[in-house]
């Protein structure tokens, strides 16, 4: 029998890279400061290796015009916000991984996500590491009444998860969370880089050899990404990320990777006594409280997807009592607001050398599409002249570094849902203009540069 070895080696945090020494820079993602030092156990073994040999020999490939899809591949989740996300449903013997600040609510997404399909008639197994039968109980209770049928399982010892899910054969299963597995092959603390990278690749054998759905919980660093490698967001199917202030309502759940559907979507939800709720409108819920007849204030219309969303853009400028402005975004790209006022200074005139901007975009949102930038231009003016826009006025294009206001795709879209929430004006493209103006009552006013954006305004 063979003895077991341990050696040290040093993984890289941000991509998993492995050296036998410590390094300043990964060579393999460039990042400083990267490396941890673990303890890994050397022991061959044939277990896993002799029955993935075993099923390689066994292999035939298939043609793929034979291959057919059924409708049924997808198990709706019952929250319809979600399944936008994840492309129409969970799909069968997938592995979704859902990262967020602690307390933003993941845990009670996937509490009400195993409710529902048990209400269908799926067996759902919830898998906790980090609560008690009775803590999980008491948060069941808040969301409300749970099917009989609901199976769950206290445990971080990776071969008894393994066990019961190869035992009770569920359709669906929630590990809460990654970081808190224990494999006992590998001699490592819970959730250093080598138990989180060997964990999540045991899960997914047994989910693509299952064909059971897997859906697990990722705790988050500083910067927001997933704690561990990032080769454990490469390895599953689907990555979500909850956004937001957890000390605010609302809840955004952007879909960063997804091999079955769009990665552009966003689901909007309300925290609530009762749980995590859908906000229908997110439009109209992200406008909420927004003052009326204050300068600096633009409603910008931005697409997540296939869904236009209106979003408050407010610019604070003022003059500076320091020899150097201070700039500050939120929400938004700092470099590209510094850009956008450079060009109003070059191609309108507007002195903002001396003067402090603060841009925020109201709601928690996190926009980096283009298509605001007439938005944010506007909003800037307003705040410099200290003049009010219409509240019922609304603009989006992108601006160029002449000062020309180009394109952006799918403006019939958005001057419907300006439409639909009671706008009146819109200022877009003049590129775009001819076509919104089809079978639309608000008024669409198409311009070409920035200049001539602030003729017809200021």
């Amino acid at each position: 029998m063979a003895k077991s070895k341990s050696t040290t080696v040093f993984f890289c945090q941000n991509c998993g890279y492995e050296s036998s020494k410590w390094m300043g820079q990964c060579p393999g993602c460039r990042e400083w400061n990267s490396f941890v030092e673990e303890t890994v156990n050397k022991t061959p073994h044939m277990g896993v290796a002799g029955a993935q040999s075993a099923r390689r020999s066994r292999a035939v490939p298939s043609v793929l015009a034979d291959i057919t899809i059924r409708e049924d591949d997808r198990v709706s989740t019952g929250i319809k916000e979600l399944d936008r996300v994840l492309g129409g449903g969970i799909v069968q013997g997938s592995m979704t991984l859902v990262g967020g600040d602690p307390g933003i609510g993941k845990s009670t997404l996937l509490l009400q996500v195993c409710r529902n399909l048990s209400e269908m008639g799926r067996k759902v197994l919830y898998i906790s590491g980090e609560e008690s039968p009775a803590q999980i109980k008491m948060r069941a209770d808040r969301i409300g009444a749970f099917p009989e049928n609901m199976l769950l399982l206290c445990e971080t010892s990776l071969d008894e998860i393994t066990e019961v899910i190869r035992a009770q054969k569920p359709e669906v299963a929630v590990i809460d969370s990654i970081q808190t597995m224990y494999n006992e092959n590998v001699s490592a603390a819970p959730g250093s880089v080598t138990q989180v990278r060997e964990s999540t690749g045991i899960l997914m054998q047994l989910a693509k050899g299952l064909g059971v759905s897997i859906l697990i919980v990722g705790h988050v660093t500083k910067e927001g990404t997933v704690a561990g490698p990032r080769v454990l967001e490469h390895m599953v199917d689907t990555v979500l990320y909850f956004e937001g202030d957890r000390h605010a309502s609302y809840r955004i759940l952007r879909g960063v990777k997804n091999r079955f559907g769009s990665t552009n979507e966003i689901g909007v939800f309300e925290m609530r006594e009762q749980g995590l709720a859908e906000v229908q409108n997110a439009s109209e819920y992200m406008l909420n409280g927004r003052p009326e007849n204050a300068s600096g204030s633009v409603v910008a219309c931005t697409m997540e997807g296939t869904r236009p969303l209106l979003v408050e853009i407010q610019a604070l400028v003022c003059q500076s009592s320091f020899g150097i402005p201070r700039r500050q975004t939120t929400g938004t790209d700092f470099n590209r607001v510094n850009l956008l006022m450079a060009v109003l200074e070059k191609r309108s005139g507007i002195q903002l050398a001396s003067c402090d901007a603060y841009v925020n975009i109201t709601g928690g949102m996190k926009i980096m599409e283009p298509a605001i930038d007439l938005g944010i231009v506007l909003a800037i003016l307003s705040g410099f002249k200290n003049k009010a826009l219409s509240p019922k006025l609304i603009a989006f294009g992108e601006v160029g570094l002449s000062g020309e206001v180009r394109a952006v795709s799918m403006a019939r879209q958005r001057v419907a849902e300006a439409e639909k929430l009671g706008f009146e004006t819109c200022i877009l493209p003049a590129v775009c203009a001819e076509d919104c103006r089809k079978n639309s009552k608000i008024e669409v006013i198409g311009v070409k540069s920035v200049q001539e954006a602030i003729d017809k305004l200021f």
